[in-house]
């Protein structure tokens, strides 16, 4: 690792944003993103699933195949990866770094099985925020509101979401320094900056 990217991680520590599918994590990712361009930038995970309406190649995912994707895998080109529904997505060390050496604080958007593999890493440091829903009803709706889901993909992800929920609330491995309730969009993005900054003070918001 050159000096410039030690640096930059000493400055600001990564942060991992995690959450249920269909929790608003990314609506509040792309809201830090607009009013602080030049502070954040965005680690562009890669993912076999198929593209949805409007993703580019690039800019929301890095769009693979499961055989390419496991092959890097393999070779320890990845941070962290995971089988989500089906589909394998991870962040691959140069997706950070690209992050990183433009000076800015890298932002991750990753299931909790990533970020236990992300907190485990050492030299990362990351600051590890879960997102949580008001209720388990509220996310169900948020999640047919999208109408991109078929019926059987709306149940596993409520079902991966209730597990996501019980392991935030048991945390046996202290895999979280905080959580955010997106409950109001503005309410929420207001305690997600307040919670950045608690925690990463060198981060002038």
């Amino acid at each position: 690792m050159s000096t410039s990217t030690a640096s930059t991680l000493q400055l600001f520590r990564p942060i991992v944003i995690c959450g249920p599918s269909g929790v608003g994590k990314g609506t509040l990712i792309q809201k830090l993103f607009k009013e602080y361009p030049n502070i954040f930038g965005f680690s562009v995970s890669h993912t076999t699933r198929g593209p949805r309406p409007g993703e580019e190649n690039g800019v929301h995912y890095y769009f693979s195949t499961k055989e390419i994707m496991q092959k890097e895998i393999d070779e320890g080109k990845f941070i962290e990866h995971a089988n989500v529904h089906g589909n394998l997505y991870g962040t691959s060390f140069q997706a950070v770094k690209e992050v990183q050496t433009k000076g800015k604080c890298c932002v991750l958007d990753i299931d909790i099985q990533g970020a236990r593999q992300v907190r485990n890493n050492k030299e990362l440091n990351p600051l590890v925020l879960f997102v949580k829903p008001p209720s388990m009803d509220i996310l169900e709706q948020r999640l047919r509101g999208r109408a991109t889901e078929t019926e059987e993909s709306i149940q596993l992800r409520l079902k991966n979401a209730r597990k996501e929920l019980e392991e935030f609330e048991q945390d046996n491995t202290n895999l979280f320094d905080d959580s955010v309730e997106n409950n109001d969009l503005d309410e929420s993005y207001a305690s997600l900056k307040l919670t950045i900054k608690k925690h990463i003070p060198t981060i002038q918001l």
